[in-house]
């Protein structure tokens, strides 16, 4: 019988105990033995690449990272993402852009700490790793070949990101209020036109997708809120997972694309309002500070799923009916067999009467643009 490794007998002291006591234990030993980073780097990817065979994705792994660790933590799990990702097998476009999404370049390590700290936070990374509950699997496909008439949706995307972040940079209500309205112009026109061509030339790649898109606390009800309402009117479905501060959203790439621009840059544009809000109620003696950010950001997310349904219903044409009602029994079939349990929560702490009244304006203010008719 083989003698244990020092990298096993420090995982049989710190990731497999029922507490964490054996945590200094197990960093003592691999600090002592500097033969061990090898394995221990190894033992690593293997870790990641399990997350991946769960469910997981590189995004995924470094918003839990960061939620329940720190930054040291999150440079460690993307150094093992990126050093795990030669061996992995091809994945998709947007898997693709989580990984161009990881600071530093491939085969890089973050700097370590003295021997103990740096094992100490591996074991704690590692431990996480290895808890990690299974999650649904997304489509890792390529989207469907660019047909010789579809629009040019590299181009398109690009504008709409221009658009928006000179509206979330801009001081002024007019400019962001026209940048804004022409970015979901493009929105609309682009997930409008996709619909249109996939509809006179039916394709198997062309069936909904699902990516998650993270929903950070604080106030993080009232921002799964305000992500359903953006879903919902581009015609995509929104799951939210509390535990683990995601809403995975179903849809169509275009749809997906544009729910993930524009609740973004709605998120951006409610905080500096609630901010500015927030000054104007300081200044006048109040300072119930959070009940007034969690119920402004309730009303703002209820007024702009109001006003993006509304933009919804009565920029859709006749003609364009059938395409749309085929495209959402897609969704929603998709939707339910990823989650064919669901629950509703309601929403809590929304009890500051001059929080929702400012939230309600603020969204009345926000530039969510209407969609064009067709024709």
């Amino acid at each position: 019988m083989s003698t244990p490794s020092t990298v096993d007998r420090a995982f049989e002291a710190a990731l497999y105990a029922t507490d964490d006591t054996g945590l200094d234990t197990g960093a003592s030993l691999l600090a002592a033995d500097p033969d061990a980073d090898t394995e221990l780097e190894r033992r690593g990817r293997e870790f990641v690449a399990g997350a991946w065979r769960r469910g997981w994705q590189p995004a995924d792994v470094v918003r839990v990272v960061r939620r329940e660790l720190d930054d040291t933590h999150v440079r460690l799990a993307a150094a093992l993402i990126r050093a795990q990702a030669p061996d992995d097998r091809p994945r998709g476009r947007r898997w693709r852009a989580q990984l161009d999404d990881l600071s530093g370049p491939p085969g890089t390590s973050p700097p370590r700490a003295d021997r103990f700290s740096h094992a100490t936070a591996v074991l704690e990374l590692y431990r996480l790793l290895l808890r990690l509950p299974a999650l649904e699997h997304l489509d890792e496909r390529e989207p469907a070949p660019a047909r010789r008439d579809a629009p040019a949706e590299s181009r398109m995307l690009a504008r709409i990101r221009a658009l928006l972040a000179k509206a979330e940079a801009t001081g002024y209500p007019e400019e962001a209020e026209a940048l804004s309205a022409k970015a979901q112009e493009l929105m609309a026109r682009h997930s409008i036109d996709e619909a249109l061509l996939a509809a006179r030339s039916p394709d198997a790649a062309d069936a909904p997708a699902a990516c998650r898109i993270g929903v950070e606390a604080p106030y993080e009800q009232a921002k799964a809120v305000l992500l359903d309402a953006v879903a919902a009117a581009n015609h995509c479905r929104a799951v939210w997972n509390e535990p683990l501060g995601f809403s995975t959203v179903v849809g169509f790439d275009a749809d997906l694309e544009a729910v993930e621009l524009l609740y973004t840059s709605l998120l951006v544009q409610a905080t500096t309002a609630m901010t500015k809000a927030e000054a104007a109620q300081r200044a006048g003696g109040r300072k119930r500070t959070k009940t007034f950010r969690q119920s402004f950001l309730a009303a703002y997310a209820h007024r702009i799923g109001t006003r993006l349904t509304a933009a919804a219903e009565t920029q859709v044409t006749d003609d364009l009916l059938p395409v749309l009602a085929s495209r959402a029994v897609a969704v929603t079939d998709r939707a339910e067999r990823m989650f064919p349990e669901t629950t509703t929560t309601r929403l809590r702490g929304v009890s500051d009467a001059a929080g929702w009244h400012e939230g309600a304006r603020a969204a009345d203010r926000a530039q969510v643009g209407r969609r064009p008719r067709l024709g």
